[in-house]
Parts: structure tokens; sequence; C-alpha cells
């Protein structure tokens, strides 16, 4: 069983850089995303936060969507829909949410120096409800799928932050909603020649795994511990 480190201390060790943006969908409608972001010791951190895109990561995890995370900065950085593959990464000091401290213990108890986080979409909303009528609204109403970074769309911007080194683990960590089956489809069929796959897979299921944040604080503990033994095992 592992301590169970308080967020405090690890506001200390870790710096969390993301890259946010919003699209402009049509002239009325602009959804606001981020692309990734990045979990780094802060010793190890560059003094250029650019340097991190270029980083090979020790992990990658992958999540649902970035929720209620912000930046600490001011941001404008609007792209429109049809240039969306020409996005550019930009790096912010952000606001680490609660589900950010669980990965930071993961990567304390593992030594992770750098983990990096996509999503199964960039759409930031702190609703899930909300989030699942958003993601499906873009995609039936609009035939926008790049909100997600394994949209065909996309390819080259995944093929940079996936990394080709077969060695660095893939965490799958989406929650278990059926309402992502379309998003983890997406995902997995792009994810297929990833040799190293971890993750708490929900039993009974093939593609549904354990979010990092479950409601209570036993499992919350019980995540970090299972994970930790997965990854060193």
């Amino acid at each position: 069983m592992v301590e169970f480190i308080p967020a405090e201390k690890l506001k200390n060790k870790f710096g969390v850089f993301g890259h946010f943006y919003s699209v402009q969908v049509t002239p009325k409608k602009v959804v606001e995303c981020r692309s990734v972001l990045e979990i780094v010791e802060t010793a190890y951190a560059p003094q250029k936060t650019a340097v991190l895109s270029y980083r090979k990561p020790d992990a990658v995890f992958i999540m649902m969507n970035p929720g209620s995370s912000r930046p600490l900065v001011d941001v404008d950085n609007r792209i429109h829909a049809k240039a969306i593959h020409e996005l550019t990464i930009s790096l912010v000091p952000t606001k680490p949410d609660t589900t950010q401290y669980q990965v930071m213990r993961l990567m304390h108890y593992c030594e992770w120096q750098h983990v990096r986080v996509l999503n199964l979409s960039d759409l930031r909303c702190p609703k899930s409800g909300v989030f699942f009528k958003q993601f499906k609204g873009l995609e039936e109403d609009f035939s926008f799928d790049a909100h997600s970074v394994f949209s065909g769309r996309r390819k080259n911007e995944l093929a940079l932050k996936l990394t080709k080194h077969s060695a660095i683990p893939v965490i799958r960590a989406w929650s278990v909603s059926a309402e992502l089956d379309q998003l983890i489809e997406r995902c997995t069929s792009k994810l297929a020649k990833a040799k190293t796959v971890r993750g708490l897979m929900k039993e009974g299921t093939t593609n549904k795994f354990l979010h990092p944040l479950p409601s209570l604080q036993s499992q919350k503990v019980q995540w970090v511990n299972r994970m930790v033994e997965q990854c060193q095992g």
C-alpha cells in the first residue's frame, strides 16, 4: 500500500503545461479546447516549454476530455475548423485539477519525470453529460470530428504526440461510459501498434478503463496502488 500524497506536496514537485485553443466551427459557433497536457517534474522542466512537445515522455495517458482544465495566463489562440490540421502547439502554465494529481501520484512512485496527457476529445467541459451532447452535436450537425486528436485530419499531430517508441506505456484511463464508444473506437484504431498498453479495464468489458478519479477516496487510493503494481510489474 503506497502513501496517498497530498496535493500541496505534489504542486511543489510537478509543473503542468497545456495547449489551449478555440475552434471557429461556424461564424457563430466557437468551442474551447485543450489538445495536450505535459506534466513534468519541476527539476526536469526545460526553460522553454516548447521543448516538451519534442521530448520523449515516460508515459502517455489517454483520458476522456480536459474537463475543467484552464490556463494560468490569458490565451488568444483561435483557428478555423477547416485549418485544424495546421494547429501549432504553444504550451502555457496550467492549473492542475484533481485528476492530474492522481497522475502525479503515479509518477512519483514510478519515478517518472514527464507524462503526456491526451484525450479522446479536446473539448473543455467539466460535466460529462454536457460533454457527450457537445461532441455528438459537433459530429452529427457540423461533420466536425477533429475535436479529437485521433481524427484522421490530425494524424501528423498525433504521430508527434504518441511518439514511435514502443517501450513507452500508453495508459488508457478514459472512464467506462458507453457514450464514449465512437470516440474509443476511433482512438483504439490508432493505437493498434502500441505494444505497451496499460490501464485498469472494467470487468466484463474489452475497451472501458477506469478513470483515475473515482468518487470514493478509498477507490482513489486503490487506483493508484493498482496502477503502481501494473506499471512496476
